[in-house]
């Protein structure tokens, strides 16, 4: 092993308080584990609310075991003097506080930014709501779907689709609102590198669901509300069906989609100017698609995948469990084997690489309060007795 592939992870080192609950904190939490650093989730006594989801795993919570692996767990009644003044001192021993609470909740707990920062001041408050910290509906309950539903996201399914407005599975603005929390929280870390203060860090879900249509949420000067913010290509771009089987299919370049009507074996619609850019493949899709999709239907999406992918942007559909299979994911090392107080269990490890260095070990989701007096007494919190 080279010198550099021997350092430590670049948040070794830095300690992580993760009071959040659902999806969007906790999978914060958990990206700042994978930057190596020392994360417990501090749960109320019945737990994570996100525990008692429903799921095929017995007795466990498969969104639950996704988003809180790499951290300790203890369990704190914030409502007890003598357990909120264990977590205060634990929060003057930490680098980083992440909470999701409504705006209000966490200055009337006594763990608003100036509270924590005066006992701590060089501690991140990383703090993340659904709307934001003020305004009109800034006190609201901010869920995934509902912020789908207020930006657009929803709405935009319909048009896709033609059928009724719907949300997109998956929870996808909780993932990016995670992404977004922990770029703060490093940045943060950052600025503290150089002023040795500490930080409040504010992220919405709002933003996060703005954030992800940046492409699209742009209006001119004088242009109307109402105008087409489509951003996908049209035409050959999207998902086609096959003898067997759904095809992914991205031909937007010029060598792209020369190398697609080779592969399928239309050579001339690569040189007729009626679809020789994107635009104009997109405004005669009626024309385009018949062609291409009878010559499509001689193979299926697999056998298609295996002609096309190596000129041709392109992908079968497969479900989500084939990743658990998929040679690719397994030769970057993206699943591992977390051990977990219920039984070990098969999840994402390391998303994120730094040169020769190893990820952090995998480590699962912490049971309920599992860690609390080990925790407590690594922290200095409690003297052993």
């Amino acid at each position: 092993m080279t010198d550099a592939a021997s350092r430590p992870l670049p948040l070794a080192g830095i300690r992580v308080l993760d009071l959040t609950t659902y999806i969007a904190g906790p999978f914060a939490a958990s990206l700042l584990a994978d930057l190596g650093a020392e994360v417990v989730k501090v749960e109320p006594p019945g737990g994570d609310p996100i525990r008692g989801y429903p799921s095929t795993l017995p007795g466990e919570s498969r969104v639950f075991l996704g988003v809180n692996r790499g951290k300790r767990g203890v369990v704190l009644d914030l409502r007890r003097p003598e357990e909120l003044a264990a977590l205060l001192r634990l929060a003057e021993r930490a680098d980083v506080l992440l909470e999701n609470y409504r705006p209000g909740v966490a200055a009337r707990l006594g763990l608003d930014s100036a509270a924590l920062r005066a006992a701590n001041p060089g501690l991140v408050h990383l703090s993340l709501t659904g709307f934001g910290a003020g305004g009109p509906v800034a006190g609201r309950a901010g869920f995934d779907q509902v912020l789908q539903a207020m930006t657009g996201i929803a709405a935009f399914q319909a048009r896709v689709t033609g059928a009724a407005p719907a949300t997109v599975p998956g929870s996808v603005v909780d993932y990016y609102a995670a992404a977004l929390c922990a770029l703060g929280a490093v940045a943060a870390l950052y600025q503290r590198c150089g002023t040795g203060a500490g930080e409040a860090v504010r992220v919405s879900l709002l933003g996060a669901a703005m954030a992800m249509q940046a492409g699209r949420l742009v209006r001119g000067e004088g242009e109307p509300l109402a105008v087409d913010r489509d951003l996908s290509p049209g035409g050959v771009a999207g998902v086609h069906p096959t003898a067997e089987g759904w095809l992914y299919l991205q031909a937007s370049t010029p060598r792209f989609w020369a190398a697609l009507c080779e592969g399928v074996g239309l050579p001339d619609l690569a040189c007729d100017p009626r679809y020789d850019s994107t635009r104009k493949r997109a405004e005669r899709a009626a024309d385009l698609l018949p062609p291409l999709r009878a010559a499509l239907a001689a193979r299926t999406a697999t056998a298609w995948e295996a002609l096309l992918s190596p000129a041709v942007p392109c992908a079968a559909v497969r479900p989500l469990e084939a990743l658990f299979e998929d040679e690719q994911v397994a030769a970057e090392g993206l699943l591992a084997t977390h051990p977990y107080p219920g039984g070990d269990y098969m999840a994402l490890h390391g998303p994120i690489r730094f040169g020769d260095r190893a990820p952090a070990p995998p480590r699962g989701a912490p049971g309920l309060g599992d860690d609390v007096n080990d925790l407590l007494r690594d922290w200095g919190v409690l003297t052993p007795p």
